[in-house]
């Protein structure tokens, strides 16, 4: 991404000279320029004419033509007009060679961008010919800092010059300079070839006595040696913000012939008139895009700048050093005071301002008295010559001792240090002085800082000083601080930081110094997106060339936008960054759009990685198994409770130990992903189900992006993974659900889907398809993925048990609606001349009507059927439904990787012995001829589900007065009722399964509630409308409110019916399959109770409760089924 759009152009230059003409000079005002002089002056300079079309063309778009055109003609004025020298710069500033027009570009990008430093240019003339040179290097910028004060080595640098090398990188390391080369997008990849030479002729002038860090010691001091200092140093600056400042203007020239007059007639501002050569101004590049013209007016990118200004601050401050030691130690007196300066903040990292202060922090060889007085000298020297040498980052701050020895400062890190201390050292360099001795600290002192995100609340803290610095700034000026406030640098300083202390104790590559360098090699690692990454990168240099900007303005140190109605101050910053008007923006609305936009994306992504979750877990993982060394690795699966930790050891390898940035991701990712897994029932399940999914979404990047960026998605799916094979083979078939794992605007994204909506998209889905086979494959999908949102939201505690009952109902009614229809409408394509013989219904029963499934159920249903015409016999028509019947299930019951879909007919009329189907007219005539009492009790639950709703609800109301009969049931019924569920107590139990502790058949189970909650419905339903519903739980509810039962006889059914469902979904959770029986003390029954809420430890408490809840239960199922009360009284 880019911030910056096509390079600004002004309005076509017309100037009417006579009547009928006009000239291909602009006017005054069509530059800009507003003054009554401006004309005289452009006269006097001699560019009111063609052959400065180019000059005119480039001051029409700096920061403040008018500010540039008065400093130019006073710059004019100083060298004499008219004199040899002041013939040369007027020459220079028409020429379009490529040297004098560099000199051109920067000469008026500097006056028009600066007032401060073009007033230095007026007062110092002979220096604009400097810009002709590229941008001072290190070596030259040190050599003319000491030699502005006639500075000498102390000592033969030996040792000090190979470590001043070092430092003199451009990158601070191999590493970090190969990092940085290619950091902005605005950076070039290799200098003009001009550039290099001239700049390999100046290295060759510089004095290598004096180009390098280290102690020195003035000739000159005093008032002489201020003065010396701060022209020097000005003057250095100058140089870079000319380039600086250069490299955001477009320019080119007007070209103006007779032929083209007609094609200039278009606003300049559309590029068909000028050529854009970049800084140079080259001709040839007038037919390229605009995105290849910018990239060419910009050869000096954010790096670059800020480097160099760190560069300048470094040898400015060792020419200050010098000084300090020759104030201390006058007339040649032998120097015993040793000291380091180490530079910290955005000078250690090379990333410095134009004005900023420089934070230090002092180290001695001695702490003595001396040592002291010239870290004192070269702190005053420093402020007073060039900014605001800052110590305060020293221990105990300005409490602190000034100048500290080597062991003293360890001392004070190991036992004493803040967490915002070890922060700080992110960033320390060795500046100047002694450079052993920087080199020394910056060694020791590492170790201490990669380890301080392992202290406790380590990332808490951290981001509490984050909010603490926001808002201690004025709510008013939130929005205009570039630096504090949101969506500022220090989000994405805070951020990048926060990263490199978590992860780089354990990977030596982000173990950089500037902010740039280390967001690379978080990208590089996997720690943070690429899109992300580069986001993030595009907006920090933008928002810290709006500061170069506003600070170069007046050489002040600010980080305060102009007021959002300042237009003025608004064009100008615009201007000054090379962001122009467009044809339905002026420079100010596109200025505010783009720091709205940048401001916008660093707090987002700022939020994204700062608050990331993950980071607290991360940085509280021991070393060994972060690095996930072998023996390490092993020995922490064993303590976190992996049964077969050699087995664990191996998913590990084959997961992380690839090269690849997916493996990098991964092995990132891992040591968190262990521990959390470690508190489920069954890691060793769990860490081989997630290898299997991983290997599934191997190619899909937005897995491990989520995983790595929302924390609590990769908590959550350890949890279901280590907890239910059930869920984990539906994730694994259906691996998109995933992505519900993490949080929307309103909460869960698990809860935020609607399962009826979820049941009508089945429905609709397979209704598309005129093959049965793929309109029921079509159907298994979607099921599919809603069983594993079902059953995850249920494991995560998200989702109520009723929810969960009534979520699972939906589905396997949605199923059969749509398998009904696939049969019919297949039926319809392979007889298109036939009308449908019959309609179709399907009525749920069971635990299917009553809405209450559980994972493990299967659909107990009714097939109901009647002739669609008059002229459709019954017989044809049940013939017909029974062949649509059959197909149905035998359809579902295909094997699959899904849970089985059993349609189970078994409580028709007769039984297994009946018709599978009957017409509405059979189902009356056998209820009303020969229905039993198990028949009439299985209609107690009977709803429709499928099919033809008006035939469905046809049926419910003609078996009402079977279900509900007047006057309620006999005693005779009430003694059958209770005669078939002791059959059913004494034959339907499984061999040697435990009563106490069967889900279903067992003591207070299930079958024991809900045989409760049917007779009294039988009782009494003729009384209580209420009592007119399918649902067990409703029904106890109305039970309860009609007064039939005792409050607490019903709520210790429920808890009970509620306590034995949840036990017996986490059973099938647990094992896949459908099972009932609770398993014996141990792994297995820890397993189930971890899937049932419990802590899988607590397993026994867990059985416990089951066993009490379920004995209280049967206490109140013998008094109310069984009437042991009505026994007892006769």
């Amino acid at each position: 991404m880019t911030f910056f759009p096509a390079p600004h152009r002004p309005p076509e230059p017309r100037l009417r000279t006579a009547r009928g003409t006009r000239s291909a000079v602009p006017s005054p005002s069509t530059l800009g320029l507003t003054s009554p002089h401006a004309a005289s002056d452009l006269e006097k300079l001699g560019w009111d004419n063609q052959e400065s079309l180019g000059l005119l063309y480039l001051l029409a778009n700096v920061g403040d033509p008018e500010l540039a055109l008065n400093t130019l003609y006073r710059l004019n004025e100083n060298l004499k007009p008219s004199s040899d020298e002041a013939s040369a710069f007027l020459d220079a500033m028409r020429n379009n060679e490529v040297v004098r027009s560099r000199v051109r570009s920067r000469v008026l990008a500097l006056v028009g961008g600066s007032t401060a430093l073009g007033d230095h240019l007026v007062a110092n003339p002979h220096l604009w010919t400097s810009f002709a040179d590229p941008i001072p290097h290190r070596e030259e910028m040190m050599a003319a800092m000491l030699s502005s004060v006639e500075a000498e080595p102390i000592a033969t640098p030996g040792a000090e010059e190979s470590e001043a090398s070092e430092t003199s990188d451009l990158a601070e390391g191999s590493d970090e300079g190969k990092n940085e080369a290619g950091a902005s997008t605005s950076t070039p990849s290799s200098t003009t070839s001009s550039q290099q030479s001239e700049g390999s002729a100046r290295e060759g002038s510089v004095d290598p006595r004096i180009s390098q860090a280290g102690m020195y010691r003035a000739r000159i001091t005093g008032t002489a040696a201020y003065t010396q200092l701060k022209m020097t140093y000005r003057t250095l600056l100058m140089r870079i913000a000319a380039s600086d400042l250069a490299s955001t203007i477009p320019s080119g020239v007007f070209h103006h012939s007779q032929s083209d007059d007609d094609d200039r007639r278009g606003s300049a501002r559309g590029g068909s008139s000028a050529a854009h050569g970049g800084e140079d101004g080259n001709e040839g590049t007038a037919s390229a895009s605009p995105n290849e013209k910018r990239a060419m007016a910009h050869p000096m990118g954010f790096v670059e700048v800020s480097a160099a200004l760190s560069d300048l601050a470094d040898a400015a401050l060792t020419a200050a050093l010098a000084v300090a030691v020759a104030t201390v130690y006058p007339d040649n007196n032998p120097v015993d005071a040793r000291l380091a300066v180490i530079a910290m903040g955005k000078c250690g990292a090379r990333e410095l301002n134009y004005i900023s202060d420089v934070d230090v922090i002092f180290v001695g060889e001695t702490a003595d008295a001396k040592t002291t007085r010239v870290a004192s000298e070269f702190i005053k020297v420093g402020s007073r010559c060039f900014f605001e040498v800052d110590a305060a980052l020293r221990p105990e701050g300005k409490s602190g001792a000034l100048v500290r020895t080597l062991d003293s400062h360890l001392s004070y890190y190991e036992r004493w240090a803040d967490t915002w201390e070890f922060q700080a050292q992110l960033k320390a360099r060795p500046m100047t002085g002694v450079m052993d001795f920087g080199k020394a600290y910056v060694q020791a002192i590492q170790p201490h800082v990669w380890q301080a995100s392992q202290r406790d609340s380590f990332v808490d803290d951290t981001q509490h000083m984050r909010r603490r610095v926001i808002d201690n700034i004025p709510k008013e000026q939130q929005e205009r601080e570039l630096k504090l406030g949101v969506g500022g640098l220090r989000d994405v300083e805070f951020a990048v930081q926060m990263l490199q202390m978590v992860h780089g104790r354990i990977d030596p590559d982000l173990r950089v110094r500037s902010t740039i360098s280390a967001l690379q090699a978080l990208i590089r690692g996997g720690y943070v997106g690429r899109e992300d990454g580069s986001q993030l990168i595009a907006c920090y240099e933008f928002v810290r060339l709006l500061e170069h900007r506003l600070q170069l303005q007046r050489i002040k140190r600010t980080h305060m936008l102009p007021e959002p109605d300042d237009e003025d101050a608004l064009r100008w910053l615009a201007r000054s960054c090379g962001i122009g008007s467009t044809s339905s923006m002026t420079s100010s609305e596109s200025l505010k759009k783009l720091i709205w936009r940048a401001s916008r994306q660093i707090h987002s992504l700022h939020n994204k990685l700062f608050f990331r979750p993950l980071l607290n877990a991360v940085a509280l993982i021991d070393d060994e198994t972060a690095r996930l060394s072998p023996d390490a690795a092993r020995r922490q699966l064993a303590v976190l409770g992996y049964q077969f930790p050699d087995r664990a050891y191996e998913h590990l390898k084959a997961l992380a130990s690839g090269t690849t940035r997916k493996d990098r991701i991964q092995a990132m990712l891992l040591p968190t992903l262990m521990e959390w897994l470690g508190d489920t029932s069954d890691p060793d399940a769990g860490l081989l189900a997630y290898r299997k999914l991983s290997d599934v979404l191997y190619h899909d990047p937005w897995f491990l992006r989520m995983l790595r960026d929302e924390g609590i998605v990769g908590r959550r799916l350890m949890h279901i993974l280590g907890t239910s094979p059930y869920a984990t083979d539906l994730i694994l078939a259906a691996p998109n659900v995933v992505k519900l794992l993490g949080d929307g605007a309103n909460g869960p994204k698990l809860t935020e889907v609607s399962a009826s909506t979820v049941t009508r998209s089945l429905v609709t889905t397979a209704s598309r398809h005129k093959d049965p086979d793929k309109a029921i494959a079509a159907a298994r999908s979607l099921r599919r993925k809603e069983l594993a949102r079902i059953a995850c939201a249920d494991l995560l505690g998200m989702m109520s048990l009723a929810d969960v009952c009534h979520s699972l109902s939906l589905v396997w009614d949605a199923v059969l609606e749509a398998a009904l229809y696939a049969e019919i409408h297949g039926w319809t394509a392979t007889h298109p001349d036939e009308p449908i013989p019959a309609t179709m219904t399907v009525i749920g029963m069971g635990r299917l009507g009553g809405g209450e499934l559980g994972y493990g159920s299967d659909a107990d249903v009714l097939f109901v059927c009647e002739p669609a015409h008059d002229d459709v016999s019954e017989a044809d028509a049940v013939k017909w439904a029974i062949g649509i019947g059959d197909a149905v299930r035998r359809r579902l019951a295909k094997p699959s990787q899904d849970p089985r879909l059993d349609v189970d007919l078994d409580l028709r009329p007769e039984g297994r012995n009946g018709p599978t189907v009957r017409t509405l007219n059979s189902y009356r005539a056998y209820y009303e001829r020969w229905g039993e009492t198990w028949e009439v009790q299985a209609l107690l639950r009977a709803t429709w589900i499928a099919g033809d709703e008006d035939l469905g609800r046809r049926f419910l109301h003609m078996i009402d007065k079977f279900r509900y009969p007047e006057g309620g049931v006999s005693d005779a019924t009430v003694r059958e009722v209770r005669r078939m569920k002791a059959r059913v107590d004494e034959e339907r139990l499984p061999h040697g399964a435990n009563r106490n502790t069967h889900t279903k058949l067992g003591r207070g189970a299930l079958t024991d509630i809900e045989w409760t909650v049917q007779l009294l419905t039988l009782q009494h339903a003729h009384e209580y409308p209420e009592l007119h519903n399918t649902s067990t739980m409703a029904t106890l509810r109305a039970i309860e409110n009609v007064g039939l039962l005792e409050p607490e006889d019903c709520e210790t059914l429920r808890t009970a019916w509620q306590t034995a469902t949840k036990a017996r979904n986490a059973l099938v959770l647990v094992r896949g399959k459908r099972t009932d029986q609770l398993p014996e003390p141990g792994a297995a029954l820890a397993h189930t109770a971890g899937a049932a809420g419990w802590e899988p430890e607590h397993y026994q408490e867990f059985l416990d409760n089951y066993l009490k809840v379920t004995r209280q239960a049967r206490k109140v199922i013998d008094r109310v089924f069984w009437g042991e009360d009505e026994f007892m009284h006769r």
